[in-house]
């Protein structure tokens, strides 16, 4: 792995003078397990640098000329060059724009207020930097919120977004041989609250003359004067002093006004043991564990919190000791945690890890199918339901979104589709349900634009599709609706053998069996002496239709017609043919239950395991089944389950034999049946589209034959 750091145009990496984002970055990358790879960009005029791993970049003067747009100009040379595979941007979200044609991944971190920083103010700069980094680095959950300010709520739960901290080092300190000593460092500007320190400490230093005050840090902008004997002003002073000062220090202030995105000084004071009192602005609070944190800024506050710390001891000794051992911010800690996304970045690996070391977690599965809710339970028996409940049977959360209900009832005069309302929506629910996968179901309406989105602001979420349709020669609109969405799937399943379909090899596509579920296919047939009928037969001239449809014409009809008047004396069944209507839920179910015999008779010529869900319904209920043997469902089941046809002739004299041998017929429905719900149930279903989405190697029946 290659990683080149971009620092800030104008951010010293040199110890004469550097700032707490140069200091940041050598730390951890000195702990990083990547330390031999990375490379530190930036461009100072000092010639101490912090350590070896760095290239300076040597800019000039011109006249007209940009000297930051220069600096990311040639930086993008030498990345050209240098290939790297993830280049992080520290506190410059305005790079990003000349970046994003690199072929590197992007990662940028924040070390101030991103809503004032350029590049980042508005809600579309900051929707374009989620779109193009593949991780936005905060220094505290203050700096986090104030990013998404404004933002819609899709993007607050985006697994981009991460809050690491900034670090140092953690070295041994004795509190018993702490000294009188109460510091202030940084800026010494307003902004900081030093003209609040100063009034609060020169009252502190009168009061108590035993103890000393010490100032490190200086402004030439803003002239801020204190004078006491006892308090020294050391100015500004190198990184490694300011960390020996506060070894020495009892106590130590931060009292920003600003909203300091994190503070480095109180941070610091903390992991050397001072008892540190902050204000409470912006991420502040997040650099310590235990201190004062004052609810009210104002000099007379400061005064009362030193104060009591040095009334009572034991408080202040309580203090120390707890910043100090509960300090968990240390280099080591924090470089670990940015090793973790560089790691799982590297190996492209953006998703949860579903293998067999996490094969028993619980997922939360997003299903995106029809589950038919305004059809009033007429299609109840279908397979997104099989499927969504085999999901469930495996313990996993399923949170059902049935994309056609939803563009029924919220179509508009601006949305006659609803399609647009559908997209917005789930976008809506993603935002609050953050799952681990999204299944797609015949989602048509579901925008490649609204998937490409999820993609790139929710990397970890797997995003896989079913599709039951035939698509041979004969279906190639249901072809192109299969492989519309292709490229943004990690994994696609198809109810017909997908060589067959001359589909890439690459597309992830894989052959999935119709379900069966043991709480819709409760018959048993084979155990039943007495019916109505010996053959049932059943087609439609469209689910959502329910009825069928003046002029339209099924060819199904021949071949049935065929058959009748080839077996006269055998009773059929019919629904969908010869004006009689299409059958549905609980009076399907009866309907088969009056039947010997389910004869599987698919739309269009037979295509290598290609059958509507009728035949899982058939198989599962305990009928005999009869399907053609183009099917090549002979590779799945032996004579002794099911019954293979090759021509109208051949079908009518099974038909006749199997009718008249109720113990032969019963044997073979029966163990036809048995195997189908071994190996083809929904919770195997289930756990099959599960599995072969988060490449979890496993082999299941049909694939071990096709």
């Amino acid at each position: 792995m290659k990683i080149s750091i971009l620092l800030p145009y104008k951010e010293n990496y040199s110890p004469e003078y550097a700032g707490a984002v140069s200091l940041f970055i050598k730390s951890v990358s000195d702990n990083s397990l990547f330390k031999k790879e990375i490379t530190i960009f930036g461009s100072t005029n000092f010639k101490k640098k912090l350590s070896k791993n760095y290239i300076n970049i040597p800019l000039y003067k011109r006249f007209l000329s940009s000297q930051s747009k220069d600096y990311v100009d040639k930086f993008v040379k030498l990345q050209l060059v240098n290939k790297p595979d993830i280049i992080e941007v520290h506190n410059r979200p305005i790079y990003i724009k000349k970046l994003v044609n690199l072929k590197s991944k992007l990662v940028l971190y924040f070390h101030n207020d991103p809503i004032t920083m350029d590049g980042s103010r508005t809600n579309n700069e900051r929707i374009f930097l989620l779109n193009n980094c593949e991780k936005i680095i905060f220094n505290s959950e203050w700096s986090k919120k104030q990013f998404l300010k404004k933002l819609p709520q899709f993007y607050h739960k985006s697994k981009k977004l991460n809050v690491i901290h900034q670090s140092i080092s953690k070295t041994k300190v004795k509190i018993k041989d702490k000294n009188k000593i109460i510091t202030f460092v940084g800026k010494l500007n307003s902004a900081k609250g030093f003209d609040l320190f100063a009034k609060a400490i020169t009252k502190i230093l009168n009061e108590y003359p035993e103890w000393n005050a010490i100032v490190a840090g200086d402004e030439p902008r803003e002239n801020i004067k204190v004078y006491h004997k006892n308090l020294t002003n050391l100015g500004f002073q190198p990184h490694k002093k300011i960390l020996k000062l506060f070894e020495k220090t009892s106590i130590a202030v931060a009292c920003s006004r600003w909203q300091e995105p994190f503070g480095r000084t109180s941070l610091e004071a903390s992991s050397r043991g001072c008892a540190v009192i902050i204000s409470n602005r912006g991420g502040l609070p997040e650099t310590i564990t235990d201190g004062i944190i004052l609810r009210k800024l104002s000099s007379n506050e400061i005064y009362l919190a030193i104060k009591k710390l040095i009334l009572n001891k034991d408080y202040l000794k309580d203090l120390q000791y707890n910043s100090y051992k509960n300090f968990y911010l240390t280099d080591k800690f924090i470089s670990n945690k940015i090793d973790d996304y560089r790691n799982d970045l590297y190996k492209y690996d953006k998703s949860y890890l579903y293998n067999s070391k996490f094969r028993d977690d619980k997922l939360k599965i997003l299903h995106i199918t029809n589950f038919n809710e305004r059809h009033n339970g007429r299609l109840f028996y279908n397979t997104g339901k099989r499927i969504n409940n085999g999901f469930i049977r495996l313990g996993h959360s399923v949170l059902e979104f049935s994309d056609r209900d939803i563009v029924s009832y919220y179509r508009s005069i601006n949305d006659l589709k609803g399609q647009k309302r559908l997209n917005s929506k789930l976008l809506e629910v993603i935002s609050n349900y953050v799952p681990d996968l999204i299944v797609l179901g015949h989602a048509d309406l579901i925008k490649l634009e609204t998937l490409d989105y999820i993609k790139k602001n929710y990397p970890n979420i797997k995003i896989c599709q079913w599709f039951l349709d035939r698509m041979d020669d004969q279906w190639v609109n249901n072809k192109k609706r299969f492989l519309d969405k292709i490229k943004l799937m990690d994994f696609s399943f198809c109810t017909s053998d997908p060589y067959s379909l001359r589909f890439k090899q690459n597309d992830n596509i894989l052959y999935m069996p119709n379900p069966v579920d043991v709480s819709f296919e409760v018959l048993k047939n084979y155990e039943n002496k007495f019916f109505n009928n010996d053959v049932f037969f059943a087609m439609s001239h469209g689910v959502h239709r329910g009825v069928l449809k003046k002029g339209k014409f099924d060819e199904r009809e021949n071949i049935i017609n065929k058959l009748i008047s080839k077996t006269p004396n055998i009773r059929f069944d019919l629904y969908g043919m010869n004006n009689k209507q299409p059958i549905w839920a609980d009076d399907y179910l009866l309907a088969i239950s009056q039947s010997k015999i389910g004869l599987n008779l698919s739309q269009g010529k037979s295509s290598k395991y290609y059958s509507s869900d009728r035949f899982s319904q058939l198989i599962g209920n305990g009928l005999l089944v009869m399907v053609d043997k183009k099917t090549s469902f002979g590779d799945f089941f032996n004579k002794n389950e099911i019954i293979q046809y090759s021509s109208i002739s051949d079908l009518s004299e099974k038909i006749i034999k199997y009718s008249k041998d109720s113990k032969l017929r019963n044997k073979i429905a029966k163990n036809g049946r048995t195997k189908y719900f071994k190996y083809f149930n929904s919770t195997i279903i289930a756990e099959f589209i599960i599995n072969k989405t988060f490449g979890f190697k496993k082999k299941y029946y049909w694939e071990n034959i096709y």
